[in-house]
């Protein structure tokens, strides 16, 4: 039986699984019973307090299970949820509650300050609820577990499984964040997707370290092994690492999850001498390595799976798709440097050409996406909408081709192409020799305008500790490799690139930095 929203995913899971552990926090363990009652006593309190379906309720957590109990409360009581990154200052959440028209937002005594700041400062927000005891006036978990009136019980969830179930703002890196209003079927047809890719069953257990705000972690960390019935092993943070190999040895994690500056890592770091002996290798349960959330270097997949022996699948996608779109092949041929296929039958997958039309094979255009995994459109930007979504397509925005056996490899951004003197530069083409290079550890390509050419390439380069090198030394490394006018005119190199919360580098802050400079 297919759950008809989220709320009915976690309540059918309960019921086949109740005793079986669903997450584990730390030394705490919560069974699928457990998390099942505590987000629908916290799903009662919600509609007690008059908060109306399809009303906004923003998440403003840390990776906890509260996050999990919060995200469930809401579809369960048929409202809207908003992941808040808990990173953001006031004004980066302000703008985001304030588009949304939050009613309410649940948070942690962390963060209690900011949220009654932002309170004053909103007529939208009326409550704040904390996960812990807080201080007076302010509503918390440890009441509503207490009290447990389970005076709406059965009033749950949205009869349409089309109904908006999350709204995930972008990250803003072309302009102010748009909210992706996502539906019940939309993130129950991607985690459906998902499992069928790899082979996810009740014995797995997977380890969250993406923040769970994040579209990936939300859907590959959460959504899907509680579908299943698996167990999911939450970190509140990726620092320090050392806990996070403890805890997949501990608890026998056998999915892991993460991202291309973690796996670079991972290749790299000297490993505890328990995870050199062999006898730990023949019964190490982790089978499989998921990377997402921004290219993968071939280099660096070449180097992980050589040095662990788990296969490390490279998938793609984006917040507008629920997200996840394509994926390598668990069992059949990997190819690195792609993303894979489209992850299941329903999802179509087109390649357009610069005049719209279909893109010869392996040659560059925009990739469009369509599925049921596809967005409703962002929340209250028509316009947006209809430049995103074109005759049910989602177009990207992603320059990729595709070769003969239907593997996808993205080129780059279309926004970040580079135009010298009309001939099309893509960054990550140049990122990829240079991450070659063994003294090279990140590398980051923008465009920046030159008098002469329009447009030319330039590279900012993290060296290893260990290494040393210079600016001519990498551009004639580069020369040997790259045509003429793909060679970047200047490289910086710098002790540290700027990220985002999952380890993304942000080119949008080092074009903003250039223009400064210029």
């Amino acid at each position: 039986m297919l759950p008809k929203n989220l709320g009915e995913l976690l309540t059918l899971s309960a019921k086949k699984h109740s005793s079986r552990t669903a997450i584990v926090f730390g030394r705490k363990k919560i069974s699928y019973k457990e998390l099942n009652l505590k987000s629908r006593i916290v799903a009662n309190n919600l509609i007690s307090l008059g908060v109306r379906k399809y009303e906004r309720v923003a998440i403003f957590l840390d990776n906890c299970p509260e996050f999990i109990v919060s995200y469930f409360a809401i579809m369960k009581a048929g409202l809207v949820a908003v992941p808040v990154n808990y990173m953001f200052k006031i004004e980066e959440t302000k703008f985001i509650l304030s588009d949304s028209q939050a009613s309410c937002l649940i948070t942690s005594r962390t963060y209690l300050d900011l949220a009654e700041e932002l309170r004053l400062r909103l007529d939208n927000l009326k409550y704040i609820i904390t996960t812990t005891e807080s201080r007076s006036g302010i509503l918390n978990f440890p009441a509503f577990y207490k009290d447990n009136p389970e005076i709406y019980n059965g009033h749950y969830g949205p009869a349409d499984t089309e109904d908006i179930a999350v709204i995930l703002y972008t990250s803003g890196t072309t302009g102010t964040p748009k909210g992706a209003m996502l539906s019940h079927r939309n993130l129950i047809a991607n985690a459906i997707d998902c499992s069928r890719a790899i082979k996810i069953n009740v014995k797995d257990t997977v380890i969250c370290i993406l923040p769970l705000f994040h579209s990936f972690a939300a859907t590959v960390c959460m959504n899907l092994p509680l579908l299943i019935g698996a167990k999911i092993v939450i970190m509140k943070s990726v620092r320090p690492f050392k806990r996070i190999l403890r805890s997949i040895r501990k608890n026998r994690v056998t999915i892991f999850v993460g991202v291309p500056s973690i796996f670079n890592i991972l290749k790299d770091i000297r490993l505890p001498r328990i995870f050199y002996n062999p006898l730990f290798r023949i019964f190490n349960p982790l089978r499989l390595c998921i990377s997402g959330a921004a290219a993968l270097p071939t280099e660096t997949l070449n180097s992980f799976q050589n040095k662990f022996k788990i296969p490390l699948l490279e998938g793609y996608g984006l917040t507008e798709a629920s997200p996840v779109v394509t994926l390598n092949p668990l069992r059949g041929r990997r190819k690195a440097g792609s993303i894979g296929k489209a992850l299941a039958e329903t999802i179509n997958l087109r390649i357009l050409d610069d005049k719209g039309n279909t893109a010869a094979l392996n040659q560059t255009g925009e990739l469009l996406v369509r599925g049921p995994n596809v967005m409703q459109g962002y929340y209250k930007q028509t316009d947006s909408t209809k430049e995103t979504i074109k005759d049910g397509w989602l177009y990207t925005g992603d320059m990729a081709r595709q070769d003969e056996d239907g593997y996808i490899y993205i080129v780059g951004r279309k926004k970040e192409m580079v135009n010298v003197r009309g001939l099309n530069v893509y960054p990550r083409e140049i990122e990829e020799v240079l991450y070659q290079n063994p003294k090279v550890k990140e590398a980051a390509v923008i465009g920046i305008p030159d008098i002469h050419k329009g447009e030319v390439p330039k590279a900012f380069v993290v060296l290893k500790e260990e290494n040393d090198s210079n600016e001519q030394e990498l551009l004639h490394y580069l020369k040997e490799k790259l045509a003429p006018y793909k060679i970047p005119k200047k490289i910086e190199l710098r002790s540290n690139l700027p990220k985002n919360n999952i380890g993304k580098i942000l080119k949008r802050l080092l074009q903003e930095e250039e223009k400064i400079d210029a």
